[in-house]
């Protein structure tokens, strides 16, 4: 779950399937004169659909810490706790769409090493691995190799850049309670060795957007994201928690990613 306090005390959560769906979305719509169109097409915007499927237990029941009086947001969530969901959710995956799921099972384990190294920006650090999510990165290259073998390596590559770049323009407009400018290297542009740029957001009022190269199929693109917002960051207990969770209603934010180029501010 993505949890966020706004200044007014109060409690903005995001699913991670949600989160997904914007990201799904930003895929779906990308490609223009200047990027390429995904390929293989429908299953690389699958991928990016059910990319964080592993979390819908928690969504079906979100964690409380009785400690703190607070829900966790999904950043300080042990990993290892959900191993099983992952396994899960990669199965899942892979009997639908194999090539989805080698996506998915690849963003899984890149986010525990970093992306892989293969983004620039934002920059990420190894971590310290727990022992049983490093036997569970073990398994899973070992599943995503033997699956590889079947796909030209160039292609996929590029599509897991892909996914992670749409997984940070998602996670821009999910997590930031106010937006900055954010810059993402390598974009790839199309499958080619070395076709990529460095592309920057930077907002120009509200929830507007101007994104520089523009990567989308329309001048502007609107991205609704789904949320709850609760009256408050704290509560007795995990009772309380989950009936103000299920009472709020959803709600629907737009954000508008905007091509410089047009003049449209």
């Amino acid at each position: 779950m993505i949890v966020r306090q706004d200044p007014d005390g109060s409690l903005v959560m995001i699913t991670q399937n949600d989160h997904a769906k914007a990201a799904g979305f930003c895929a779906k719509h990308w490609g223009n004169a200047r990027f390429a169109k995904p390929k293989p097409y429908e299953s690389t915007i699958r991928a990016a659909f059910l990319h964080d499927l592993p979390w819908l237990r928690e969504e079906a029941c979100p964690l409380f810490d009785p400690q703190t009086c607070r829900t966790p947001n999904y950043l300080t969530v042990a990993n290892e706790s959900q191993l099983a969901e992952y396994k899960w959710a990669n199965d899942w995956v892979y009997r639908v769409d194999r090539y989805a799921g080698l996506l998915v099972s690849k963003h899984r384990t890149g986010i525990w090493n970093a992306r892989y190294g293969l983004m620039r920006l934002p920059q990420y650090k190894l971590r310290n691995l727990h022992p049983s999510i490093q036997e569970h990165i073990a398994i899973s290259h070992e599943e995503q190799d033997a699956v590889a073998a079947d796909f030209e390596a160039r292609e996929l590559t590029t599509n897991y850049i892909l996914l992670q770049v749409w997984d940070l323009f998602s996670l821009y407009i999910c997590s930031n309670e106010s937006l900055k400018e954010e810059s993402y290297d390598p974009v790839p542009t199309g499958y080619a060795e070395g076709a990529a740029v460095v592309m920057r957001l930077k907002p120009i009022s509200g929830r507007r957007i101007s994104v520089d190269p523009y990567p989308f199929d329309q001048p502007s693109l609107d991205i609704n994201v789904v949320y709850r917002r609760l009256p408050t960051a704290m509560f007795q207990n995990e009772q309380a928690f989950l009936e103000s969770y299920f009472a709020t209603p959803l709600q629907v934010a737009t954000f508008t990613f905007i091509d410089p180029a047009t003049g449209s501010h």
